[in-house]
């Protein structure tokens, strides 16, 4: 893990190296101040040397001046380092997450995706910047402070060294128990981001139900987690620092006890005992800086470690040597296809059907029998396992095909319409984002869409909110199929794409819908039995199989399902009609 951590910084090796080379001069300006004390107490003021006082005063204040300029560069300039790693890591993340498979996130709820993007990787900036500097600071500062402590005592300075032991056994003893906290604290504010994301997309339905009370109590109960996670963290965290800072207490006493029995025994001047409590203290203070950053590299590695979680999902990849589907006819067949969800019992058994080019299948059943997974399978949404069966388009089955080259050429209009967050404009040109402001607004007008985005305030500018909450159900229907009439793609999948509807949004809808379909081969999943009565085929799908096929004038004179699923929607006076 860390060899990848590591890897963040190539782009960034001059800046480091200059970052570095900044604290490195802080350290050694640092180590100036006890060794101008030490002159002053035992040469300059003994023998009156007051221009050699004045000359070392303005030297060490210049000095003190190139360190502020030292440290606004690595304050700066290192945590811009930081970052841009952030932004490197956030820009791969957010790239693997767009090559995961549907699988991926059935299982993983946006809130805690969306915090593996921003704060466990803003833990992992503070690590990115921090980590080096502090480690060489402290570092150096604590080699030349003993080193400068030598020259003056060396039995003194060992004395006083021999507690370092001591502080390092603590800190690898606490640090174990702070990781796992912290760990567990992380996860814990990942639950909450969970629970905010989703009841703040639900919102309507909460103030529709009056269960602002119920979301208020899963709040909760995800933020009890997140205090006892806090709570252990902390008295993890307590309980380091408390020990530790003991243990660097301990030095003053040493240096109070045994620095007074050296000057009582002459062993050691009045000079550089003073000296000897000023470097002691530069020596203590880079201690507690490395204490202090424990904790800063706990969550640092906790991010990185979540980060690489993500990171090492295995993407939706192209099987070997796939080929593109260049052209394109749109002929569909699905061959003994068998399918599962996480290994469970199957959703489809041996499902097999031929759908020629520019013909349209309708899938009716009820709810649960399998039809929508057949809509997810064409685009490969979910890949057939071997011994599963095959989907073929043109012939060709799909696991042999480019995935890319596969959706770019079936084009889908669903119940639940998602739309983007910006403009009229912006989301009809998901459909293609080459297209020409021409293309657009002729895809609007076959949609049946464009006279209404002339009412609106800005027209195709107007924003729409998020997820298209300004806009109706039929608006955002009529849009989504602007979408695709713009892709213009040879293969349409209609999962009940107008069972939401009243009848006279339906009828505009379907209107669209009967334009979009025109020489394209199209799959057909409706409740609403009369949208598909003209459909050249209808197929029931009943627990995963396929049960009944032909047309709606077949179905009903073999009096099967179909029929009964028409009756129940129809009424015996439709049927009366139709007999007439």
């Amino acid at each position: 893990m860390l060899k990848r951590f590591l890897w963040y910084y190539r782009p960034h090796k001059k800046m480091l190296a200059l970052d570095m080379l900044a604290s490195l001069l802080i350290s050694v300006i640092g180590m100036v101040y006890p060794v101008v004390t030490n002159k002053m107490l035992n040469i300059y003021i003994p023998q009156k040397m007051y221009a050699t006082i004045v000359i070392a005063g303005v030297v060490v204040l210049f000095l003190y001046a190139v360190r502020m300029m030292l440290n606004y560069f690595v304050q700066y300039y290192g945590h811009m380092i930081g970052v841009h790693m952030q932004s490197q890591m956030r820009r791969d993340l957010f790239a693997h997450l767009e090559k995961q498979p549907f699988r991926f996130f059935d299982d993983h709820e946006t809130g805690r995706i969306m915090t593996r993007i921003t704060s466990d990787l803003f833990e992992v900036c503070e690590l990115a910047h921090h980590g080096p500097e502090n480690f060489l600071i402290s570092t150096v500062m604590i080699l030349l402070s003993f080193t400068y402590l030598m020259t003056i005592n060396p039995v003194l300075t060992l004395i006083i060294f021999a507690c370092v032991p001591v502080l390092v056994v603590v800190t690898l003893h606490f640090r174990r128990a702070m990781r796992r906290a912290f760990d567990d604290r992380r996860k814990s504010n990942a639950t909450i981001n969970a629970a905010v994301e989703s009841s703040v997309t639900g919102i309507r339905v909460t103030k529709a139900y009056t269960n602002a009370e119920y979301e208020l109590k899963k709040f909760r109960k995800g933020d009890g987690e997140f205090v006892d996670a806090s709570r252990r963290a902390y008295r993890a965290m307590a309980q380091f620092h408390s020990s530790t800072s003991f243990v660097t207490d301990v030095f003053n006493v040493f240096i109070l006890i045994a620095g007074g029995l050296f000057l009582y025994a002459g062993r050691i001047s009045f000079g550089d005992y003073s000296t000897f409590i000023v470097s002691v203290n530069l020596f203590i203070n880079p201690v507690n800086t490395l204490i202090g950053f424990m904790e800063q590299f706990q969550n640092g590695v906790s991010g990185f470690r979540r980060f690489v979680e993500i990171m090492d999902e295995p993407p939706e990849e192209d099987a070997p040597n796939a080929e593109e589907w260049t052209e394109v006819q749109g002929v569909i067949e699905f061959r003994d296809v068998s399918f599962s969800y996480h290994s469970s019992r199957e959703v489809l058994h041996h499902i097999s059907f031929r759908l020629e080019k520019g013909r349209t299948l309708a899938l009716v059943g009820p709810s649960g029998g399998g039809k929508t997974t057949l809509c997810h399978l064409l685009p490969a949404f979910y890949p057939l396992g071997e011994g599963d069966g095959a989907i073929l388009v043109d012939g060709k089955d799909i696991r042999g095909l480019t995935m890319e080259s596969v959706r770019r050429n079936i084009g889908i209009v669903q119940q639940d319409v998602f739309l983007f967050a910006g403009t009229v404009r912006d989301n009809i040109l998901y459909g293609r984002p080459d297209a020409t402001e021409e293309e657009v607004r002729e895809a609007a007008r076959r949609a049946k869409i464009h006279d209404y985005i002339m009412t609106l305030p800005n027209g195709y500018d107007t924003e729409i909110g998020e997820r298209g909450v300004k806009l109706s159900g039929g608006q955002k229907q009529r849009m989504s199929i602007a979408r695709v009439f713009l892709k213009n793609p040879a293969i349409l999948i209609l999962d009940e794409a107008t069972s939401a509807l009243d009848n006279a949004t339906e009828i505009l809808i379907q209107q669209a819908l009967d334009e979009l379909c025109k020489g394209r081969t199209t799959l057909v999943v409706a409740h609403r039995l009369s949208t598909i009565r003209n459909a050249d085929e209808i197929a029931v799908v009943l627990n995963g199989r396929i049960t009944e096929r032909g047309t709606h004038e077949e179905l009903m004179e073999a009096g099967g399902t179909y029929k009964e699923l028409y009756t129940l929607q129809w009424g015996n006076r439709e049927l009366e009609k139709e007999e007439e």
